[in-house]
């Protein structure tokens, strides 16, 4: 099958909306999640507590991708997506001005954060309707690379209010990216109808549909090799900054691994046939693994640095198993399963950070690292036949 180009994907006019409210959201995200980090650390003086709150958007993909997302299959996906804006809009604005307690901050941040799967489902189930075939594969990768950049320039702008403007001030800035995110996405994007009918509640219906994906043998699989290696991953990137003792040395290598992240899903989705992406899958699964295994021998900065640029380089392993996982779902519950997908990886990459966290305490930073490179190497070989493409698939 011929693959895909930028011009074609971006040719697309709804796929540009995705992707500019998308931009808007990561980068939203990175301001509100630093800026309510230093506003607890302000009022509490807590490090735990300040810690607290910068992960205190993870918890609620674990709970809402265990009892909500057969929401994205049943309403549509322009109303999800808008809803969700304007729903993150309404809490920076919240815990700018409203004044409350910490613990009334954290607890907003969970409770309006349970749906926040079923919006990000919502977007992921649209992707290969309006970019069918392998344009859908070069748009996750567009995807993830912006999603690298604008990381790092939500949390560089982050930064620049918080100095400016403060955490209210800032937080501010975020709830305004949402509501232009949400008016972009009200006069871009054409009305879709819902995949399925509610004919149960949607819990029920989630316990159940999620049960289903789970017992099929192959999108267990697909779900398995998108997920861990990248617990793995995750495990190593969070000893990171207890490796190097201080949070600018940190912020230089976690940049360095995001800029490689970019590059590798770049190259891997701009230069390679569909036929070579899935073929990569293991080869990439393995890399992701490898480089962290250097930490052993106590790399200075700049060897830390291009180790970890190398090591998420290989995170595009996951672009050769996306036109699978979409063959292998049905499409009614499209929505849902894209949501377990993206609610396991959040999940599992916050267990990783936990497990390798804990290692640390034992032994030292750049063994623990060097540990979960291993681990992760030897989780891509026992997946191997799950990341190695399908006979009849070689030369599709």
């Amino acid at each position: 099958m011929k693959g895909a180009t930028f011009g074609e994907v971006f040719a697309v006019r709804e796929f540009k909306v995705i992707f500019g409210s998308f931009v808007l959201l990561i980068a939203g995200d990175g301001i509100k999640m630093l800026a309510l980090s230093v506003l607890v650390y302000e009022r509490t003086g807590s490090p735990g507590l300040s810690a607290a709150a910068y992960m205190a958007g993870w918890l609620p993909f674990f709970l809402g991708g265990l009892f909500l997302l057969s929401l994205a299959d049943r309403l549509s996906p322009r109303a999800l997506m808008i809803a969700g804006e304007l729903i993150r809009a309404v809490t920076c604005l919240l815990l700018a001005y409203a004044g409350l307690p910490v613990w009334g901050m954290l607890a907003l941040v969970v409770a309006t954060g349970l749906f926040s799967p079923v919006f990000f489902a919502a977007r992921a189930a649209m992707l290969p309707e309006v970019l069918p075939g392998d344009a859908f594969v070069l748009g996750r990768s567009v995807l993830n690379v912006a999603s690298a950049g604008a990381q790092i320039v939500g949390l560089a702008a982050g930064g620049t209010f918080l100095t400016f403007a403060g955490p209210p001030g800032a937080l501010a800035v975020t709830a305004g990216l949402s509501v232009v995110a949400a008016l972009v996405l009200r006069f871009g994007l054409p009305y879709r109808a819902a995949r399925k009918a509610g004919d149960q509640g949607a819990v029920r219906q989630t316990l159940q549909v999620n049960r289903r994906l789970l017992a099929d043998g192959r999108v267990r699989g697909l779900l398995l090799a998108g997920w861990l290696p990248c617990v793995c991953l995750a495990g190593a990137e969070a000893m990171v900054v207890p490796y190097l003792g201080g949070q600018g040395e940190a912020g230089v290598v976690l940049a360095a691994a995001a800029g490689g992240m970019a590059a590798g899903e770049f190259v891997v989705g701009r230069f390679a046939a569909p036929a070579l992406r899935e073929r990569l899958s293991l080869p990439l699964a393995v890399l992701l693994g490898v480089p962290w295994l250097g930490f052993a021998v106590s790399p200075g900065i700049g060897w830390a640095a291009a180790l970890a640029a190398v090591g998420a380089a290989g995170l595009a392993y996951q672009l050769g198993l996306q036109r699978r996982f979409v063959d292998a779902v049905p499409e009614d519950v499209r929505g849902q399963a894209f949501g377990l997908q993206s609610a396991g990886l959040m999940t599992g990459q916050a267990v990783g950070a936990a497990l390798i966290g804990g290692l640390g305490e034992v032994i030292a930073p750049g063994q623990a690292i060097a540990v979960s490179g291993a681990a992760g190497i030897l989780v891509a070989l026992a997946l191997a036949r799950v990341l190695r493409p399908a006979p009849d698939r070689v030369g599709a």
